[in-house]
């Protein structure tokens, strides 16, 4: 099952909410929308969907131009944030909803109703209605009515944000599991980077309305062609300072430089943009980092990594480090920099690749 945009541009009066994309989405894994609130998932799942009309260019599923098809005759199914479930019928009935508005047989309608309750742990609840239902069988709820219909594409859109964090890991390790088989194309719309590497597949970085890079997950994570994706797929958020480059020597601050090589080396003398994940900024000693002095403005401590948002001099970054570290707030303390690993920025935004 092939999904393409052509093209696609969505305005509402004035406003663009879509600018020109065109994506060829994957058939096996996820397809991933990745982008802040506002920043065009849903919109373009919509318009996947049939749910919205393009204000120009097209949707082409499995070589053919659906453009102007309606959902009711598509073979889509969405789920959204929110769980959509019918209140009054049993957990059995919202399920075989969709197949008996299809006239489905009865006994067909069973068979695949068990199947997927089976799969999503939904057995002992079938007979009870959603209210007798947690967050997580809610949400169940919904997604076993979205995939017993088989269908060709299936639209997820931040399915598992209302839920709580240990519901959020077992779904989430769930779902891959539960498309290995299916011939359908399945989009999955987050905000969160960690849910997009733990998903893998594809994955599309949005920004205010734009595509600013799609592929293979890890290598959008790990080589993003420009500023924005960088920022996009960064959480807690990327680090970023203008630097000058003088030879082989970047200086960042007065205080804070270091000595480069190889395709670094290389490029022009002049200003550049850094960014660097806080993952590889500690408070921990290495001597085959750099380091600088911060304040300490923000301590978020947990019982397995220690989140510290310092400033250094007009800077305002951040650290984000295994275990609890012993820092206080307004507390002047050195933290050591990966400058091997970061990123390097012309001023158009663009990656320099190394």
């Amino acid at each position: 099952m092939t999904l393409e945009l052509r093209n696609i541009v969505k305005r509402v009066g004035a406003e663009t909410h879509i600018y020109d994309t065109s994506l060829e989405l994957v058939q096996k894994g996820f397809n991933i929308l990745l982008g802040t609130t506002l920043s065009g998932k849903t919109t373009l799942m919509q318009i996947m969907a049939g749910l919205d009309r393009p204000s120009s260019g097209e949707i082409w599923f499995n070589g053919q131009n659906v453009t102007g098809v309606a959902v009711q005759k598509r073979n889509v199914s969405m789920v959204y944030q929110q769980f959509i479930n019918y209140p009054n019928f049993t957990v059995f009935e919202n399920i075989a909803s969709s197949l008996r508005v299809a006239r489905i047989e009865r006994g067909e309608i069973k068979r695949r109703v068990e199947n997927i309750a089976d799969l999503l742990k939904l057995t002992p609840m079938l007979n009870r209605k959603p209210a007798e239902l947690s967050g997580g069988q809610q949400q169940r709820t919904a997604l076993a009515r979205a995939l017993v219909k088989d269908s060709d594409l299936v639209l997820l859109d931040e399915p598992l944000a209302n839920l709580d964090f240990k519901l959020r890991e077992e779904l989430r390790d769930e779902l891959p599991k539960l498309f290995a088989d299916r011939d359908c194309t399945v989009v999955y719309a987050t905000t969160e980077p960690t849910e997009a590497l733990l998903l893998g597949g594809h994955t599309a970085s949005l920004h205010e309305g734009r595509v600013t890079q799609f592929g293979p997950t890890s290598s959008v994570y790990r080589h993003p062609e420009n500023l924005t994706t960088a920022k996009v797929f960064s959480e807690p958020p990327l680090n970023t300072a203008q630097v000058t480059k003088t030879g082989n020597k970047i200086d960042l601050s007065e205080t804070v430089s270091w000595t480069v090589s190889g395709g670094i080396a290389d490029i022009a003398d002049g200003p550049y943009t850094i960014g660097i994940r806080p993952h590889l900024v500690t408070p921990e000693n290495d001597d085959k980092r750099i380091s600088m002095t911060g304040r300490v403005q923000i301590a978020e401590l947990s019982g397995s990594e220690s989140v510290i948002h310092f400033s250094h001099g007009s800077l305002n970054w951040i650290s984000q480090s295994n275990g609890v570290q012993s820092i206080e707030v307004g507390e002047e303390v050195p933290f050591f920099i990966d400058v091997e690993s970061c990123l390097f920025f012309a001023e158009n935004g663009e990656l320099i690749d190394k």
